[in-house]
């Protein structure tokens, strides 16, 4: 009996883990649920996975591609056209050519004559 308390105790408390807050870190699903949206708008805007990827640096790849998967098969399945992305990503300016600039330094009394 009191080896079946043994046991069953502990188990008891590790059940009740996700009440401590000791499961897995909300942000974490967060960010993985924010990378699939990217992913399924990417793939509605029509655009390629690659271009996905370098548009949105520094996001998890593999949730990228989850979402991009995801919506791929419910567009096929639902017969449904992409919408034309009408935003581009935004491009730096050329860089501008290097203006020379004259100084001109204080003139003697003899250079003036």
């Amino acid at each position: 009996m009191t080896k079946t308390l043994l046991i069953f105790i502990p188990v008891l408390l590790l059940s009740a883990c996700d009440l401590l807050g000791l499961g897995p870190d909300p942000k974490i699903a967060q960010r993985e649920a924010e990378a699939k949206a990217i992913g399924g708008a990417c793939r509605h805007g029509l655009r390629s996975i690659e271009d996905c990827y370098t548009l949105n640096k520094g996001i998890n790849k593999a949730a990228i591609f989850d979402g991009w998967r995801e919506m791929d098969m419910y567009m096929r399945e639902n017969k449904i056209e992409g919408a034309k992305a009408l935003l581009t990503p935004q491009q730096s300016p050329p860089a501008a050519e290097p203006v020379e600039e004259i100084i001109q330094g204080p003139r003697s009394k003899a250079a003036a004559h």
